[in-house]
């Protein structure tokens, strides 16, 4: 999706389930390419288990760490523009990695949520689960569910996709998540949910 500039602001709620990692262009306005990702993983791991009031171990700050640098790296490397969301409830729990992307209004809102959510993909391996999705802080908008087939796999990925058009800063909005686990994604559901609905954008 086309980068312009406007900004997500985030509703946080304590505790919060989300490693937020911003976009990691250089020329994303407020946001710049870190200069040692390695160290802000090593201070966010400190602050996952200091927030839950967790005792780390001897070992447990070096392991999130590294597991939020594998991330960073593999889900939001250097030059890219989407924001990454990392779900756990546990800070050593695998990360569910969820997607984030602005871009600016490219169509007539019906059909641009649609092709946003991918609501009418030939390669689901059903219909899509298509609900009108409701946020106080972007309007209404549309949730879509389906699973798709991986070439060489036997276990679908289970697929979930929000989308919006907002008419100020006149801007599309799209959330996605992809995952073999379909028993991780329906536990996270509510707060996938809550994440959908706490996001808004500004252009300041």
């Amino acid at each position: 999706m086309q980068h312009f500039f406007a900004v997500i602001d985030i509703e946080y709620v304590d505790p919060y389930p989300w490693t937020v990692i911003p976009p990691r262009s250089s020329d994303l306005g407020p946001f710049e390419e870190w200069d040692d990702i390695g160290s802000w993983c090593r201070e966010e791991a400190e602050d996952l288990w200091a927030d839950r009031e967790l005792d780390p171990g001897p070992n447990g700050i070096d392991f999130v760490a590294r597991s939020l640098e594998r991330c960073a790296e593999a889900f939001s490397p250097p030059g890219t523009d989407h924001w990454l969301f990392l779900h756990r409830d546990h800070p050593t729990d695998l990360p569910l990695p969820v997607f984030a992307a602005i871009g600016p209004a490219s169509g007539p809102r019906e059909g641009t949520l649609r092709a946003l959510t991918l609501a009418d993909d030939p390669n689901a391996t059903k219909p899509p689960v298509v609900t009108p999705f409701q946020s106080e802080r972007l309007g209404e908008g549309l949730s879509v569910f389906r699973y798709v087939r991986q070439e060489g796999f036997s276990q679908p990925l289970a697929c979930l996709r929000y989308a919006w058009q907002v008419e100020e800063p006149g801007a599309d909005i799209v959330i996605w998540t992809a995952t073999e686990d379909v028993a991780r994604l329906h536990q996270a559901t509510a707060d996938l949910e809550h994440l959908a609905r706490s996001l808004a954008v500004y252009d300041p």
